[in-house]
């Protein structure tokens, strides 16, 4: 009954380990998508734009092997462009800047929330598949081991609650 139990339980966290993969992809698109309506937008200035545009395409259209380094370089966009509290000011002043600045601020903090919980699915996952049983009798079957999702997720200053403007 407890290898019974323990199968069931491992099969549990490997779908909730599906179900936060779905949901952290879902954030990292929806980030990239927001930041590439902005750099379209011509509210920013062009180095600004060119800059955004091309972390966020990459990010887009990066490898699963790649993916990590494609969306930190993406938050460091984001955070170069957005560094300071008084460009979001002149941003939110313009027409449709508030509403973007509105979704890409909600998708900056969603993304941390996201990788955290696909994070803690994978812990816990592997947790389980270390024990000696687990392993002596293969009750993983033929899942693959599973990998956190590694990436610099840090928001910028400015959209944070501290770093708003006011």
């Amino acid at each position: 009954m407890y290898l019974s139990w323990t199968a069931g339980r491992l099969d549990r966290l490997h779908a909730r380990i599906d179900a936060a993969r779905a949901s952290l992809d879902a954030q990292l698109l929806r980030r990239s998508s927001v930041a590439v309506e902005l750099a379209t937008s011509s509210l920013l200035d062009p180095a600004a734009s060119i800059l955004l545009l091309e972390a966020a395409h990459a990010a887009r259209q990066a490898e699963d092997d790649h993916r990590e380094v494609a969306e930190s370089e993406l938050s460091l966009a984001l955070r170069a462009v957005f560094a300071e509290p008084e460009q979001l000011t002149a941003l939110a002043g313009a027409p449709g800047g508030a509403e973007a600045l509105k979704d890409l601020t909600a998708a900056a903090r969603r993304v941390p929330m996201a990788r955290r919980f696909h994070n803690d699915a994978v812990r816990a996952a592997r947790a389980v598949r270390e024990h000696r049983l687990v392993r002596y009798f293969r009750l993983a079957g033929r899942a693959p081991f599973p990998l956190a999702f590694e990436m610099d997720d840090e928001p910028p200053a400015a959209l944070t609650p501290e770093g708003a403007p006011a």
